[in-house]
């Protein structure tokens, strides 16, 4: 939670609201629409994202009552001011593991961070399509557990894929249908739930 809000970011919101009307969504899915939105100034992302009310409460839940963040990148770390992250590509052994799996270092730092964190904690998968297979396929195999996945990589070698996968699946998440997402993007969504004032 912020205790004030800078009068930059109270101006944009309030442009934001008069070129896209959120009013109709559900609270958290409201949040998180309108603080990608407000990250990308790109207003098309209200039709991309795909959100689950319940699935928000619950990681939101979560991550308050003190839950492990696990992202998959530094730059979705550094993007979530208000509290540490697990950064799964920089735990000790990733490149190994890689190397030794066949793996790409992102799935690697996946595969690093289930052993660290099998249950409970809310994942944040921002940059690498293969991270957030390599985390489906942990779930698929009942080695981790999770109150809220945000699954936003980037990129158009896997990306839609992937995502479409982690919908399939029925994790409970925060997915978008196209090629596009990121840190920035990551970030936001998870910023949205912590800094949301509906209660859990």
């Amino acid at each position: 939670m912020r205790s004030s809000v800078h009068p930059i970011e109270v101006e944009s919101y309030a442009i934001l609201r008069s070129r896209l009307d959120t009013t109709d969504l559900p609270p958290l899915t409201r949040a998180v629409v309108e603080r990608v939105v407000h990250t990308s100034a790109d207003p098309s992302w209200a039709g991309d994202l795909v959100c689950d009310e319940q699935a928000l409460r619950a990681g939101r839940a979560a991550l308050l009552a003190g839950a492990p963040l696990v992202t998959d990148v530094r730059m979705v770390a550094v993007g979530v001011t208000s509290r540490p992250a697990t950064v799964a590509l920089d735990l000790p052994g990733v490149r190994e593991l890689a190397a030794a799996d066949g793996l790409t270092r992102s799935a690697a730092g996946i595969r690093a961070a289930v052993r660290e964190h099998p249950s409970g904690a809310v994942w944040a998968i921002g940059n690498a399509p293969t991270a957030l297979v390599e985390l489906l396929r942990c779930a698929a195999s009942g080695l981790v557990t999770t109150p809220l996945v945000v699954g936003l990589p980037v990129g158009f070698v896997g990306a839609v894929a992937a995502k479409a996968g982690l919908r399939a699946a029925g994790l409970p998440a925060v997915s978008n249908r196209s090629e596009r997402g990121g840190a920035a993007a990551t970030a936001a969504a998870v910023n949205a739930l912590l800094y949301s004032e509906e209660t859990a």
